[in-house]
């Protein structure tokens, strides 16, 4: 069966489950893990794009990904890889790197913490829509012309005044984004609930895929999200690392022991360091 890109999943979807980057956790065997219950959609733990395009030693380190099944049920496919970066030649270099090896690119405009912040990075751009639209028309001008399969995407958390994050979501809708995820809380918020209104003003004010992120802990939540915004998908991360099985129809609310046998499998076949099984194991 040939492999849906993914604008065909947001058009015959109704809710595409993605998994969200999460540094360290959402690497090649917890992706395996997810496509076997119900995720669409899988995105690697954000990269530096600068060091990805420059160092070898990095782009071995940050990037893996399977050609076939390596002994297991599931290939790694379709595969977002999110980048950091400040400008536009480092995100369209790193994105031509993974091009033949991905289904798509997501810009990193949410991250909060100080150090992305201070290398221009993350949420910083959000005070740059005019950058980050650059960024983008200069990543699509340099793939391939025949590349309509492959998506670039944006990631962001939304400001106090709604107005600016429609204004923002907008100018990069007109660059040429094809879908947004937007983790509804501002970049000083950490654990307070995400802001629904905000999330459903946005989605109603744009004519591409909207992804809700944040707060969704089980398909209930998923449902009470899609159903109160709109949304075209859902972006999990922790959710998912409580429960790998959460997009499963056949979902219990918790991690079944099959599963976690999957999961031993596969950190098994490919390898994975001792210390990180462990940690989802303890999540689980």
């Amino acid at each position: 069966m040939r492999q849906k890109s993914i604008s065909e999943l947001f058009e015959t979807e109704k809710c595409v489950n993605i998994c969200a980057p999460m540094v360290r956790y959402s690497k090649l065997p917890f992706r395996l893990l997810v496509r076997q219950y119900g995720c669409h959609v899988a995105c690697t733990p954000m990269i530096v794009a600068d060091a990805f395009t420059q160092s070898e030693r990095a782009r071995h380190i940050e990037f893996t990904t399977n050609k076939g099944k390596m002994g297991i049920d599931f290939y790694d496919r379709p595969l977002v890889v999110q980048f950091a970066a400040n400008n536009a030649e480092d995100f369209a270099a790193a994105t031509e790197l993974v091009y033949n090896h991905s289904d798509g690119v997501n810009l990193n405009c949410g991250c909060p913490q100080q150090w992305a912040m201070s290398k221009n990075l993350g949420a910083f751009l959000l005070t740059n829509p005019q950058l980050v639209s650059d960024m983008i028309r200069q990543t699509r001008n340099r793939i391939p012309s025949t590349s309509d399969n492959f998506s670039i995407s944006a990631k962001i958390r939304i400001d106090s005044n709604i107005g600016k994050s429609v204004d923002f979501c907008r100018q990069i809708q007109n660059a040429g984004v094809d879908w947004i995820a937007i983790h509804s809380r501002t970049v000083k918020q950490r654990c307070e609930p995400i802001n629904i209104d905000s999330l459903r003003i946005i989605r109603e004010s744009l004519d591409i895929p909207v992804v809700a992120n944040g707060d969704i802990w089980t398909q209930e939540d998923a449902r009470v999200i899609q159903k109160e915004t709109g949304v075209s998908g859902v972006m999990c991360a922790r959710g998912l690392l409580q429960n790998p099985e959460m997009f499963s129809q056949t979902d219990q609310g918790t991690t079944s022991i099959e599963c976690i046998k999957k999961w031993l499998d596969i950190a098994t076949e490919t390898g994975i360091c001792l210390n990180l099984m462990q940690h989802h194991l303890l999540y689980m």
